[in-house]
């Protein structure tokens, strides 16, 4: 992904807590000595390997249900074996990004300008108009064809809605109550994914709203 990524999004992680905040939770419980404790931290520790196994191993993100049920674990379990993962890859080169999908392992972003330089044909080059295109759509959503060349002042190109169904970034679903019943375009799952949100709310804010505004 190139850097057009940051124009619509910006990486978030549930799991971004204290140090403070996992000490309490392998220390908490009542009367808990400090070989429990420890022993519950080296639990921890173990599990958070295993989860960095299968996030390794998986071809594709994975959610809190298949991780619980893949290690037998609860939520609150769960949620203290990723934060024990998540403080041990502090230190290194991968970051635990959770997104629409699940959670996933990927190179932190500082490392970014490192991977361009040496791999540039990795770098995948999004245009202004697909961009902006994109952004109507995520941010006012759902809309036609007719409702985006209407905020963009310019007529859509076929080519770039074809780019954005072929991302699998938008979807067709329902149609608008007007005459020729236009299909309305949603954005998915996968565009979430490719930029590293959980949900729309996530979106960061637009400079200027008064273009959108038009279609209020």
């Amino acid at each position: 992904m190139s850097a057009n990524k940051t124009a619509i999004s910006k990486t978030t992680s549930k799991h971004e807590e204290s140090q403070t905040s996992l000490s309490q939770q392998l220390a908490s419980g009542p009367a808990r000595t400090a070989t429990q404790a420890a022993e519950a931290h080296a639990r921890f520790e173990t599990l958070s390997r295993h989860i960095e196994v299968l996030l390794h191993a998986s071809e594709t993100p994975l959610t809190d249900n298949q991780l619980k049920k893949h290690l037998s674990l609860s939520q609150n379990e769960l949620d203290t074996a990723l934060l024990v993962l998540q403080q041990r890859l502090a230190n290194g080169v991968l970051q635990l990004n959770k997104s629409a999908t699940g959670y996933r392992l990927q190179i932190a972003d500082q490392y970014s300008s490192l991977i361009q330089q040496v791999f540039p044909q990795r770098l995948e080059s999004l245009s202004q108009a697909l961009l902006e295109t994109l952004s109507v759509i995520a941010y006012k959503q759902p809309v036609t064809r007719s409702d985006i060349e209407q905020i963009r002042g310019v007529t859509v190109s076929s080519n770039i809605l074809r780019q954005l169904f072929d991302k699998g970034w938008i979807v067709e679903k329902g149609f608008k109550d007007t005459l020729g019943r236009p299909a309305l375009l949603h954005t998915t799952s996968e565009f979430l994914d490719a930029f590293g949100l959980e949900s729309l709310e996530q979106l960061p804010p637009l400079p200027d709203l008064t273009a959108l505004s038009a279609n209020e």
